[in-house]
């Protein structure tokens, strides 16, 4: 699991920089907030830029808008706690993995699994 877990950490930062449509920017302060959106228009990414690298947090959403990661970023380097939703409605659970960077490395991984509440109502 730790292996799919540093697999999606480095996709993550790779989508910021693989976008095919360019962010909307705005201008907030010292930084620079930038969004990215999927083509139906849901938020894909959004955070913040400072002298052209990533600064503070920066979250992730599925294109229905539901909330995937969310990252930390100081100086355009990967810090603190990092956190993933992975939704496996179709196998029965949903998990939340929180990844820590320590010096731009991966220090620990944690993994929690919620099994799906199935409504059998009739």
């Amino acid at each position: 699991m730790k292996k799919y877990i540093i697999i999606a950490a480095v996709l993550f930062t790779g989508v910021i920089f693989a976008q095919d449509a360019k962010p909307v920017l705005e201008p907030f302060g010292k930084k620079v907030k930038a969004t990215y959106f999927y083509d139906n228009g849901q938020v894909q990414q959004e955070g913040y830029f400072v002298k052209g690298k990533l600064e503070g947090t920066w979250v992730s959403y599925d294109e229905n808008g539901n909330k995937t990661a969310i990252a930390e970023y100081k100086n355009g380097k990967k810090v603190g706690k990092w956190f993933f939703w992975t939704d496996n409605n179709d196998k029965g659970f949903a998990t939340l993995s929180e990844v820590d960077y320590s010096d731009n490395r991966i220090a620990s991984v944690k993994n929690w699994k919620k099994d799906a509440i199935v409504n059998n109502m009739n």
